[in-house]
């Protein structure tokens, strides 16, 4: 498999308080890989970090390409999706124009996805798609951001907790199309508390601790 999406030493800070030390990760196409950790252990953090969303040293690589010092609207054009904690979704939009607005063209040799392909991941969406995003459930909220982080047409996708705050039954469904999207050979980086997510999906499962990354899995068995 090869490798998409590269961190080297990479530190991040919140003004001069530094949140993440030295951490080095590589996922690769077809890849889940779950990082676990309490909360405030620096998981949402190295989300951040990968997204560009806050200062940091070191490098961040796409394909192979150097994005450290990138946007994050640069980061997503050559192919990094990040689904935040919150959602993010346009609430005064419908379930429809959260997705269209995202649509990127086509890469070449990966898969396309469009509105359509999308309720096909997610059928819950479709009967919706005129409902504004205001308006949807929790778990419905969090499969249209990652439709929409789909509609990007990503080469790696973060997702941080995305099971945060919904039930049970969309959790499996969470499940069920992460394993879809790994099928389809997109890189996965998730970030996540709940077994229940993590060990039916992960390939590999890291931990992370006071803004370390554990070189070794544990955390939870996985498939």
């Amino acid at each position: 498999m090869s490798v998409v999406l590269q961190a080297r030493r990479l530190c991040a800070f919140y003004g001069r308080a530094q949140a993440l030390f030295d951490v080095d990760l590589e996922v690769a196409a077809g890849e889940i890989v779950a990082l676990v950790g309490r909360n405030g252990a620096g998981k949402t953090t190295l989300m951040r970090a990968l997204a560009g969303r806050v200062a940091t040293t070191g490098e961040v690589l796409l394909d192979g390409v150097p994005v450290s010092g990138w946007r994050t609207d640069r980061r997503v054009q050559a192919g990094l999706a990040w689904v935040p904690e919150d959602r993010r979704i346009f609430t005064q939009l419908t379930a429809r124009q959260n997705l269209e607005v995202a649509e990127a063209p086509p890469r070449a040799g990966a898969p396309v996805w469009t509105a359509e392909r999308v309720y096909e991941l997610f059928p819950e969406l479709a009967p919706l798609e005129r409902r504004p995003g205001g308006a949807l459930s929790g778990g419905e909220q969090q499969m249209l951001a990652i439709g929409r982080a789909l509609m990007t047409q990503p080469k790696v996708i973060l997702l941080d907790e995305p099971s945060e705050g919904v039930a049970p039954i969309v959790v499996q469904r969470l499940a069920e199309a992460m394993r879809a999207l790994r099928a389809e050979g997109l890189a996965v980086l998730l970030s996540e508390q709940n077994e229940a997510l993590v060990a039916p999906v992960a390939d590999r499962c890291l931990c992370m601790d006071d803004g370390v990354l554990a070189p070794a899995a544990a955390a939870f068995p996985v498939s």
